[in-house]
Order: C-alpha cells, then sequence, then structure tokens
C-alpha cells in the first residue's frame, strides 16, 4: 500500500471522527437546551403554585382573623347581657332582702313585747308559786307533827304501801285472767300438744346429695368407664346421674340431687359389679329392671304406711306418692318420716279435742305430698299437693288441710291439727340439724335469764329446753310474786332469746313447816 493510499484512508477516517463529533456535540446541546427549557417550565410552575398558595394563606388568615374577631364580638356582646342580667337579679335581691330585714325588724318588735309580757306573767307566777310552797311547807309541818315521822320517812312508807298494793292487785288480776281462760276453753293447747309430744317420737335419717358405691377392687373402674367412656355415658344417659370416678381407692361416687335416680344408678352399677357383663345393652336392660323393681318397692312403702296409720280407701296412685315421700328430703328431714309423725301427732290431738282421728291422720300423711312432685311439675308444693288429693277425690277436710297447711288463720280445724302436729315435728331438737352447741348455749341462756331475777335459788331448763323450771325462796317471794315472776322471766325471754316454739315458765314456791314433839 502506497502512502497515498494511506493518507486518504487517514483523510477519510478524520474527516468521519470529525462529523461524527460535531453529531453528539449537536445532540448533547439540543439536550441540554431541553432540559434547561423544562427546567424553567418547572421552575414557572413552582412560582406560580407558591403565589396561589400564598393567595389562598391569605386569604384563609384574613377570613380567620374576621370570623375570630365576630366571634369575640358576640361573646363580648353575650356577656354584657348576662352581666346587665346579673345586675338586674342583684337588684331585685337586694329589695328582697331589704323587704325581709324590715319584717325581721317588725317580729323582733313584737317578740320583745311578748318577752315582757312573758315575763310578767313569770313574775306573777313565781309570787304564786312561792304563796304554794308557804301553804305546802305548812302542811307537811302539820302532817309530820300529827303523824309522828319525818318527811324523808313518810314518803318511803307511802312508796312502799303503793308498791305493794300494785303487785298485790297485779298479781290477783293475773290469777283472775288464767282462772276465766281455763274456765271458758275447753281444754288447753299446750297440755294436748305436751301430750302428743309425750306419745310419739321418731327418728329422722338425713340424706345426702351423693352415694357412695363400694368397689371389690380398683380394676373394676375401668370396667365401668369402658371403651372410650361409653359405659359410664350409657349410665348416665339412662339414669340421669354424674358418676364421679376419681383417685379415692375402692368407691364410685354418684351424684344426684333426685334421690330416685341416684337410687336407681347405685343398684344399676352394683347389679352390674356382680353380673359382670357390662356394655351399653346389658346398662339399659339392668336400668330397666331396676326402675321397675323399685316402682313396686315404692308401692309397698305406701301401703305400708297407710297400713300403719289405719288408713283405707286411697286412691292407689297416691299410695305410690306417699311411698315416693321416702326418697325426698326437706330441711335434713325425710318427707315420708315427717309425715307419718305429723299424722300420728294428729291422730292423738284429734282424739283429745273430740274430732275423727283416722281423718286427721289422712290429712297429716298428706299435708305434704306435693314434695314428691314437685321436682317434676312447676309450681310449689302447696298448690301441687292440692291438686293431687282433687284429683284422687280425697274428702274436703284433707283438701283444706294440705291447701291451708301453710297459710295463718285457716277455718279448718283439721288444718289447725295439721299445722301444730307439723309445727311440733319440724321444731322438735334433733329433728332439722340443731346442732349440739347451739342447743346447749340456748339452754343455757334460759337459766341464765331466770336466775337473773332476785329472789330465785335454782332454775332448770327442762323438756329439750320447752320449760324452765324456777325454784323461788319462799321467805323472799310470795304467792303473788310468784306470779308475777312468772310474766317477767317470760317477757325477758321473749326479748333475749330466740327459740322455735314455745318455753314455759313454772315458777315453784314450796314452803316447809316442822315442829318437835317431846
Amino acid at each position: 500500500m502506497s502512502l497515498i493510499d494511506i493518507g486518504i484512508y487517514f483523510l477519510v477516517f478524520f474527516t468521519g471522527a470529525t462529523f461524527l463529533w460535531f453529531l453528539v456535540r449537536f445532540k448533547l446541546i439540543k439536550d441540554i437546551r431541553d432540559k434547561e427549557s423544562k427546567a424553567h417550565s418547572i421552575i414557572g410552575s413552582a412560582k406560580n403554585k407558591a403565589n396561589r398558595l400564598i393567595k389562598d394563606t391569605e386569604r384563609k388568615v384574613k377570613n380567620f382573623k374576621d370570623s375570630h374577631i365576630k366571634k369575640i364580638k358576640t361573646e363580648v356582646e353575650r356577656m354584657e347581657k348576662d352581666i346587665e342580667f346579673r345586675k338586674t337579679d342583684l337588684v331585685d335581691r337586694e329589695k328582697n332582702i331589704d323587704n325581709q330585714l324590715t319584717e325581721i325588724t317588725r317580729k323582733e318588735a313584737q317578740i320583745e313585747m311578748r318577752e315582757k309580757s312573758c315575763e310578767d306573767l313569770m313574775s306573777k307566777y313565781r309570787n304564786r308559786e312561792k304563796e304554794l310552797e308557804m301553804i305546802l311547807e305548812d302542811a307537811k309541818l302539820k302532817i309530820e307533827t300529827i303523824a309522828g315521822l319525818s318527811r324523808e320517812e313518810a314518803k318511803e312508807e307511802l312508796i312502799k304501801v303503793v308498791e305493794n298494793e300494785a303487785k298485790i292487785i297485779s298479781a290477783r288480776k293475773i290469777k283472775e285472767i288464767e282462772k276465766n281462760i281455763n274456765d271458758d276453753a275447753e281444754s288447753k293447747a299446750k297440755g294436748i300438744i305436751a301430750l302428743a309430744i309425750q306419745k310419739y317420737a321418731a327418728s329422722y335419717t338425713s340424706e345426702k346429695t351423693a352415694s357412695i358405691v363400694n368397689l371389690p377392687s380398683d380394676d373394676m373402674k375401668g370396667r365401668i368407664i369402658g371403651k372410650e367412656g361409653r359405659n359410664i355415658r350409657a349410665i348416665e344417659l339412662k339414669t340421669g346421674v354424674d358418676i364421679i370416678i376419681d383417685d379415692t381407692p375402692g368407691v364410685v361416687t354418684v351424684s344426684s340431687h333426685n334421690p330416685l335416680r341416684r337410687e336407681v344408678a347405685s343398684r344399676a352399677i352394683k347389679r352390674l359389679l356382680d353380673d359382670g357383663r357390662v356394655h351399653p345393652g346389658r346398662i339399659e336392660e339392668i336400668v330397666d329392671e331396676i326402675e321397675s323393681q323399685l316402682d313396686k318397692e315404692i308401692n309397698k312403702l305406701g301401703e305400708e304406711a297407710i297400713l300403719e296409720l289405719g288408713i283405707s280407701n286411697m286412691h292407689p296412685d297416691l299410695v305410690g306418692l306417699v311411698g315416693k315421700m321416702k326418697y325426698r328430703t326437706s330441711y335434713s328431714q325425710n318427707i315420708l318420716d315427717h309425715s307419718l309423725e305429723v299424722a300420728q301427732i294428729c291422730g292423738v290431738l284429734a282424739a283429745e279435742v273430740g274430732l275423727d282421728p283416722k281423718l286427721a291422720k289422712r290429712a297429716g300423711l298428706l299435708h305434704d305430698i306435693g314434695k314428691a312432685v314437685d321436682h317434676e311439675i312447676e309450681g310449689n308444693h302447696v298448690d301441687i299437693g292440692g291438686d293431687l288429693v282433687k284429683k284422687f277425690n280425697e274428702p274436703q277436710e284433707v283438701i283444706d288441710a294440705v291447701e291451708l297447711s301453710h297459710t295463718d288463720n285457716p277455718d279448718s280445724l283439721y288444718c289447725l291439727l295439721v299445722q301444730a302436729s307439723d309445727a311440733i315435728s319440724a321444731a322438735r331438737p334433733g329433728a332439722r340439724k340443731e346442732s349440739y352447741e347451739s342447743y346447749v348455749k340456748r339452754v343455757k341462756e334460759l337459766e341464765d335469764i331466770a336466775s337473773s331475777f332476785n329472789g330465785v335459788d335454782k332454775c332448770f331448763a327442762i323438756q329439750a329446753g320447752r320449760e324452765v323450771r324456777v325454784m323461788v325462796q319462799s321467805d323472799k317471794v310470795n304467792d303473788d310474786e310468784a306470779t308475777i315472776l312468772s310474766h317477767d322471766i317470760a317477757k325477758k325471754i321473749e326479748e333475749e332469746v330466740s327459740y322455735p316454739g314455745n318455753v314455759k315458765i313454772t315458777v315453784v314456791r314450796e314452803v316447809r313447816a316442822s315442829a318437835t314433839a317431846n
């Protein structure tokens, strides 16, 4: 290649490079100008926005100032009106105060006049009182001269005589009232009740809400529970109880407030353990058998109860309800035992007052019959019992005794007997779980109250706290004072001691006379 060719190539390359440089330079200059133009446009737009913001801000500031100033003016005007109103009110109050002061001044003048008048009257009364004192003193001196006693001695003697006469009159009046009561009444209610208590008394068993089933071994717990708990669920669903299996060795607890369900479940578990076949099908069979057997036992209990009382012609369904009371409790008393006791006491009371003992026993036995089903039927046991005895065509006296046994002042004599017998059965010591400590405390309170009176030698609380026997000193307490003493002790016991039923106070005054023959 010659130098000319090289020169030509170099010239062409240089020319192309120069042209390319010019093109690049031209493009860069154009881009720079475009960006400068955009920058100017953005700056202009920003200035316009800034100007608008400034104008809006100035406008808002102006509006705020105008509204704030307007609000301040309104508030100032309101305060001026309020001040004006208060000023008017103060003026009115000042006028009222001035009027009141004028009235007070007038009343003070009247009071001063009345005080002056009262002082004049008091002066007259004092003078009159001095005159009366002088007359009385002269009379006292004359009386002392005639009687030969000093003034204090005469006063004490008069008080003593008046007290003695008042005590004697009070005692005689009390005896007269008691005698009239005894003459008018055919028999004393207290004596009849005491006789009924002596002729009949029964023991009670306290029912619980849980029964314990003893197991031959702890391995039997697993069989009762069953696979995935199916056996224990079957027992609970069929009997309606809760089966509690805990760490206590050799026992299973059956829990339910319904004694019948608890009895069925307990017997079913025992039968299943004896049988050895513990599965849901066998559980249903055994529960059905036990329920049938228990129904027969309940009917038998009812028949035995009415046979014991000598009652006849009672509806079979009602006999079953009587037996069902064996599995019900109230205040820890077994309802059947309580009803039997009430019936026995009713019979004794009826015989004493000339009524039909068998009808009274029937009323006493059925007075709480509603409690046999009160957990199955809505309502209180009185209404339920009344509906039941009406349904089974019991005598009207029995219906009245059931419906009115918990009311005040019933019209039926048999109802009165039932009320008295029910109170005796429920209130006697031990019937409703009275603690030994509270019983002893009450008896001691009775004896302490009786011993606190003057002239008392000894006192004893007898008949489970139903009577307080008070021995008095014959030389300090006479017969009339003994009557007053018994009433005073009874009144103090009523005020200070809480007790069921009645407490009889008997004051004994014994006089012994002895002589020696030589």
